[in-house]
């Protein structure tokens, strides 16, 4: 059984990291905000973390209200956000955008697989497009394939292939981290890191430019 620590304090900061403050847990939400998930996908992702802690956290989480836990595809026991674990997006990017105050350390690595690159797309892309914006794309982030849908302002970013999207574009995770951190300039990224791969170069330039927005933002 895992164990509940608290805080015990009034403050709502105090309360919120009792949902969200172990080691790990927020990762967990993260990777999560790419979509449905096995066990096996969250630990691969989530390179050196135990497979005892991991569903440690998975069970405090779900008696959090945060993840709910059910049936996929072929029985396949898969993970999921909640509305409270939805809520978590605004939180983890200006996390993100915290983060990119401090530099990068000696000893750093690639997570096992690019959910992580999800929530950031989504969250940054929800404050910059408009009530009108409509978009259907595929993102390639090294080959690791994400659906981007947003209809009238309203942002949804999925882990896995979107082949029925109208626009495909190709890119690399380390130029988008280089850029959400400021190292490089989203007039740069577009020029020389995004690879169209599907659709009109007036739909392809829409979506970029308010990639670029969104970096900016």
């Amino acid at each position: 059984m895992a164990k509940k620590r608290s805080y015990r304090l009034l403050c709502p900061i105090a309360r919120a990291l009792d949902k969200v403050g172990d080691r790990w847990t927020l990762l967990i939400l993260r990777d999560l905000h790419a979509g449905p998930a096995r066990f096996s996908e969250l630990q691969e992702g989530l390179s050196g973390l135990a497979s005892n802690l991991l569903s440690s956290r998975l069970q405090l989480l779900q008696d959090d209200g945060l993840v709910h836990r059910g049936a996929g595809p072929h029985g396949a026991q898969l993970y999921e956000l909640t509305g409270d674990g939805e809520a978590t997006a605004p939180l983890l990017f200006e996390l993100s955008r915290y983060g990119t105050r401090f530099s990068l350390g000696d000893d750093i690595r690639r997570p096992g697989n690019l959910r992580t690159v999800a929530v950031n797309m989504k969250e940054s892309l929800r404050r910059v497009a408009g009530p009108t914006s409509n978009a259907h794309v595929e993102l390639l982030v090294d080959d690791e394939a994400f659906s981007i849908r947003i209809t009238n302002g309203d942002v949804t970013v999925r882990y896995g292939a979107d082949p029925s999207a109208p626009v495909c574009i190709a890119t690399s995770y380390e130029p988008i981290v280089a850029t959400a951190d400021g190292r490089m300039s989203a007039e740069s990224f577009g020029r020389d890191h995004v690879r169209p791969t599907r659709g009109t170069e007036r739909e392809v330039g829409a979506f970029l430019g308010l990639m670029a927005r969104a970096f900016a933002a």
